[in-house]
């Protein structure tokens, strides 16, 4: 597909979107199952078969406008990468335009969150993930995707990790306590869920690494860990999260498409235009 969701192309338009989807098809640090850089156009692709009606919201968002940009190329390595992410995020900010970055790798959302904390005084990152990402370096590079929300953390006072269920020995030095909530003490309850956004600021940028949802319902990733989210324990959070919270921007990362089974595909485009309708429904509900 030429841009995300089948839909007239005049709501695709950059000068009438309120929203651009940035694809980064980067994958070069990822060190189990490669894939990652096919994953944006596999969620192009997969949202021709979603309906651009909300059951649950009750909205056609889509006319508010989704811009797909054109995808990020020639990144050479990760640092070239983070820079580029971060100054087509930045042009984009510029043009009043929300942003979702569409991975590729988890590196990826470090240029993405420069851009923001620029624009967005006391920004704070909320991360669902099954890593803690949190490595000072891992194969000789500070931006391998293992080391994302340590550079996320040099750039900002609070990150709130959720559905974590591995963390390495050295990175545990880097770990806020009362600002992880693991996976297994999280998965048959929601006491959590109102700590956990407590912990963050008013403007809030929203990470999901694609591995934080159970392998039952996304197998398709880099690195698949049991344990994980369900897809109404995610919602139900993220529910809660965008009613209290101006959460300004967001990315998708980690999807590595099986060819054999499109279904991890769909979920992704599913939960892309699902937070683009609830965010943009929050938006328009504080216009008046």
């Amino acid at each position: 597909m030429e841009y995300f969701l089948d839909m007239d192309k005049r709501f695709s338009l950059y000068e009438n979107a309120s929203v651009v989807l940035l694809p980064v098809p980067y994958d070069g640090t990822s060190t189990f199952v490669k894939g990652a850089d096919k994953g944006p156009q596999a969620i192009i692709d997969a949202s021709d078969s979603i309906e651009l009606y909300d059951i649950e919201e009750d909205i056609e968002i889509y006319t508010c406008g989704i811009h797909t940009a054109k995808p990020i190329e020639d990144m050479f390595s990760p640092e070239i990468m983070v820079n580029s992410v971060y100054e087509r995020v930045k042009a984009y900010l510029q043009d009043d335009k929300m942003v979702c970055v569409l991975g590729g790798e988890h590196s990826v959302t470090c240029g993405a969150v420069k851009a923001y904390s620029e624009k967005y005084n006391k920004l704070s990152v909320l991360q669902l993930d099954a890593h803690a990402d949190l490595r000072d370096e891992y194969q000789n590079s500070p931006y391998n995707h293992a080391c994302v929300m340590k550079r996320v953390q040099d750039m900002l006072e609070t990150i709130v990790q959720v559905g974590i269920r591995s963390v390495a020995e050295e990175e545990r030095k880097n770990i806020v306590n009362e600002n992880i909530f693991y996976a297994h003490l999280i998965y048959n309850n929601d006491t959590w869920m109102q700590k956990a956004i407590d912990k963050l600021s008013d403007n809030v940028y929203l990470t999901i690494d694609l591995d934080c949802l159970d392998p039952s319902i996304l197998p398709s990733t880099g690195t698949p860990l049991p344990g994980g989210m369900s897809w109404y324990q995610m919602w139900t959070f993220l529910d809660k999260l965008i009613r209290q919270k101006n959460v300004v921007g967001f990315d998708v990362v980690e999807l590595c498409p099986n060819p054999a089974d499109k279904s991890a595909d769909v979920l992704a485009a599913v939960l892309v235009y699902k937070l683009i309708t609830k965010l943009q429904k929050q938006h328009l509900k504080h216009l008046g």
